[in-house]
């Protein structure tokens, strides 16, 4: 099969293609309105392309300098056949970001870490979908162990904790392919360099405030996508039981006695681990498993 671009056969480009998707490139964008989300399907041609070869993330780094959610964003890209593996969206203001299950993401603008990354775990299946956000995760807490190593854990299912404060978290939105994953949309906060919080976000801390350093947000993004690359390799080359055993070492809580909260009733229950499928493990007079939005913690 020879595929064609703009009419003309496409394998003299081959090189030339190669070239240019290794060049690693900084966009700056100031978009004027927010991408609309959509529920629609992807476009065939889309749904039918293949990842780029050796396209690592963050090659594309586009800067936006406002914009409602960097998911929204880059999930537009995507279904509009504009995004692809490995683009990172950055965002220096979000004035509607999203966290898990529909809450709220708030981040004073310019001093804090917001992006999204585009994905396309192909060789994942939708059924094995967990092993990405474990892979993510703990791709997270390996970096923010760089500037205080000890005290980061991962708060099940996705936020991102120093000690009893909320330093982060994920949000993942995953296009799906018959059994397969197509594309995934990783977005990740991390409080830098905000020094104070609304009242009313009950324990939040911020990088800052943990070490006393101010720090280069873009440059930190960086970094984060080249630890998030090497763990994604991991995953890749079949490593997800890898993965699975770092994430439970880094698990908040773990093997202490926990209050959780579900459908009104209060659980005490000691945190055993995560399954491979990204089900809580506890144990009190029986063992219980937990989906994720299934039980509220209570701290």
């Amino acid at each position: 099969m020879q595929y064609i671009l703009s009419g003309l056969p496409l394998r003299p480009y081959f090189a030339a293609l190669f070239y240019i998707f290794l060049q690693p490139r900084t966009e700056l964008q100031t978009p004027k309105f927010a991408l609309a989300k959509s529920n629609t399907l992807l476009p065939y041609h889309v749904m039918k392309s293949h990842p780029p070869p050796n396209q690592f993330i963050g090659n594309v780094f586009v800067e936006l300098q406002a914009v409602d959610s960097t998911n929204n964003y880059a999930m537009a890209k995507v279904r509009a056949g504009d995004a692809f593996h490995g683009n990172v969206f950055y965002a220096v203001q979000q004035f509607a970001g999203r966290g898990q299950f529909g809450k709220k993401w708030v981040a004073e603008p310019g001093q804090n870490l917001t992006m999204s990354i585009v994905l396309e775990p192909v060789f994942l299946k939708a059924a094995g979908q967990a092993a990405l956000n474990l892979c993510i995760a703990g791709a997270c807490i390996h970096f923010l162990d760089e500037f205080m190593p000890g005290d980061f854990r991962v708060k099940w299912p996705n936020d991102l904790y120093w000690k009893d404060h909320k330093v982060g978290g994920l949000l993942i939105e995953n296009l799906v392919a018959g059994e397969y994953l197509r594309f995934s949309v990783v977005g990740i906060g991390i409080n830098i360099n905000q020094a104070g919080f609304p009242d009313f976000l009950p324990n939040p801390v911020s990088l800052h405030q943990i070490t006393g350093e101010t720090f280069d947000t873009v440059e930190l993004a960086k970094s984060l996508c080249a630890r998030i690359q090497d763990a994604y390799e991991l995953l890749k080359s079949g490593g997800a039981p890898q993965l699975l055993m770092t994430f439970n070492q880094m698990l908040f809580k773990k093997d202490e006695c926990v209050r959780l909260l579900q459908n009104g009733q209060i659980i005490e229950t000691t945190i055993v681990g995560v399954t491979a499928e990204g089900k809580l493990h506890t144990r009190d007079a029986e063992d219980r498993y937990f989906l994720s939005g299934e039980v509220e913690w209570l701290l």
